[in-house]
């Protein structure tokens, strides 16, 4: 199955902004957050179609997954 990914802020340091993968069925989020080497601990809102998922959640073929990390300030 093929899906995009969209990383924001500082994921995209030394990564990509958008990127189209070719993945195998089954595939969830988390396994696309350790691939980019990123821990859970890191993840501020996971985005799937445009609507929050968890890590969880199983992708589907040309779904769209978007990362951001968490925010800080005040």
């Amino acid at each position: 199955m093929q899906i995009t990914v969209k990383l924001f802020a500082t994921f995209r340091n030394g990564r990509f902004k958008v990127d189209q993968q070719e993945l195998p069925e089954g595939t969830d989020c988390r396994s696309i957050v350790v691939s980019l080497g990123l821990t859970e601990a890191e993840i501020g809102i996971i985005l799937v179609n445009s609507r929050h998922a968890s890590l969880d959640y199983t992708l589907q073929d040309s779904d769209t997954l978007a990362l951001f990390p968490l925010v800080g300030g005040g």
